[in-house]
Order: structure tokens, then sequence, then C-alpha cells
């Protein structure tokens, strides 16, 4: 007799993940998995749950197969047109957020919005704030802007390349999580990276492409005073920073994720 427990244990793969897999076959939570988890199971359930494990062990993304995932508590739609958001860029929003006073109405620019995570997590917290993204690929503006409906937070979604589709317009605050990866990195062929948009992943031989341009331009779509953060690799601090104090902005700092490594770069328009 097949049950909820040995199908767990038949998925050869980690816990966490065949829970989350038996989640969405059968649509339940942890709580009924336990209370039900010497059940039989019927046969089309088992042959659905064994298809979803294949597709994992053969490398599809967990986040795509279950087309969900979490990012600031927000359950977003993710797709193979977006890459998945991952806790380290809720670093990008914590800054954020400490930038916008309470009862905030500033306007806020979120580039390469890819699902729309930065974006509504913003909104989330400061719900009159007006929230403007961007995103080059127009099948990863559909994703963000059905995230943003099933959310019901209203956020500006427009195509095209990082400042060009609000130039002449001014902003208190842009945020951006750009392709940082260089095109030869060895990472692009590890973990989830091969099955995510490659357009979203890299920047150039050195990865600082996107970052140099959001630095040259930044400046022009921000009010005086307005701040500009960046979510870029592990490594790149330095050279995001060098870049930022050329190009004269201020109170340039960087701050670290969990793992203590060096992960968005910010500073502000001279007043």
């Amino acid at each position: 007799m097949t049950t909820l427990q040995t199908l767990v244990k038949e998925a050869r793969l980690p816990q966490k993940e065949s829970e989350l897999l038996l989640f969405q076959t059968f649509e339940c939570d942890r709580s009924w998995l336990y209370a039900h988890g010497d059940e039989p199971v019927t046969e089309s359930r088992v042959a659905h749950f064994l298809g979803l494990v294949e597709r994992r062990q053969a490398g599809e993304p967990l986040a795509y197969i279950l087309g969900q995932w979490e990012f600031w508590s927000l359950p977003l739609k993710v797709t193979p047109d977006v890459l998945i958001p991952r806790m380290d860029t809720e670093l990008l929003v914590q800054w954020a957020v400490a930038l916008l006073p309470e009862q905030s109405k500033q306007r806020c620019l979120d580039l390469g919005t890819g699902s729309g995570a930065v974006a509504l997590a913003v909104k989330h917290e400061f719900p009159t704030s007006e929230v403007t993204a961007v995103d080059l690929s127009q099948p990863a503006l559909n994703v963000a802007r059905t995230n943003g409906q099933q959310l019901q937070l209203e956020v500006e979604w427009l195509e095209g390349s990082w400042f060009e589709p609000v130039a002449a317009r001014e902003f208190d605050l842009v945020v951006a999580n750009p392709p940082y990866i260089r095109e030869d990195d060895d990472h692009l062929h590890q973990g989830d990276l091969p099955a995510e948009p490659k357009m979203a992943l890299t920047s150039g031989i050195d990865g600082l492409h996107a970052l140099r341009q959001l630095v040259a331009d930044g400046q022009s779509a921000l009010g005086p005073g307005g701040w500009m953060l960046l979510e870029h690799g592990w490594d790149q601090g330095p050279d995001v920073r060098d870049l930022l104090v050329t190009h004269g902005w201020q109170a340039v700092e960087t701050r670290r994720d969990l793992a203590g490594r060096e992960r968005v770069t910010g500073g502000h328009k001279p007043l």
C-alpha cells in the first residue's frame, strides 16, 4: 500500500523538497500531510507526484515545478521567463524600506523587475508610495503584472531598457537587481542557474556592464538627494563603490547579506 509517508521516502529528494511536491500534488499543507500520512493514495496521484519528482531529479528548479515561490512573505508566480527570487535580494528591500519614511508617497523605480518581487515588496510595505517597475522582457512583465493583480498591489509596469521608459521622469529611490555574473562564470552551469533566463544573469565579460550603465545614468532619474541601491555579486563591492564615487554619488556604502558577503551597494545624488 502506497501512503504519503512512503512517497516521501521513495522520492529520494531532500525531505523539504519532497514535501513541497506533495503539497503541490495533493493541494494540502504540512499539517494535513502529517495527519493523513498513513492513508493510501490513488495511483493517479502517485503517478503525478512521481512525474514531478522526475522533473526535479532531471535538474528543473523546484520553483518552476511548483510555479510559485515566496519572497518577502509574498507568494509569487514564477516561470522560466523570470529569475527565481532569492533571500539575498531581500537585503535590497530592507535597505529601501529603511530609506522610505512612514506613510511615504515617494516615487520608487525598480529596474529589471523580473517577477516583480522587489517592486511588490516595496509596495506592500508602503501602499501609499508610487512604484514603477521596468523590464526589457515582455514575458517577464506578464508574470510581474499577474503577481501584482493576485496580490492586489498597484504597480506601474513598463517595458524597456533600464531608464529609457521613464526618460524625463524623476524618482526619489531607484533599486535594481541587474544581471551581474561574468559570461564565463562556472556557476552558470550549477544549481538552478542553467534553467534561468541568461539575459537576467550575465552582463559582459566582467559582469559589470549593466552596473556601469546604471551608475552612469542613475542620477538623471533622481531628484536631489535621491538614492540608488544596487545588488551585485559577492566580490563586486569594491568595483561598484568605485563606480559610484567616480560618478559623484555621495554617502556610498555596502551592506552584507546573511552569509556576511557584500551584496548591495548604494549612494545618493548630491543635494
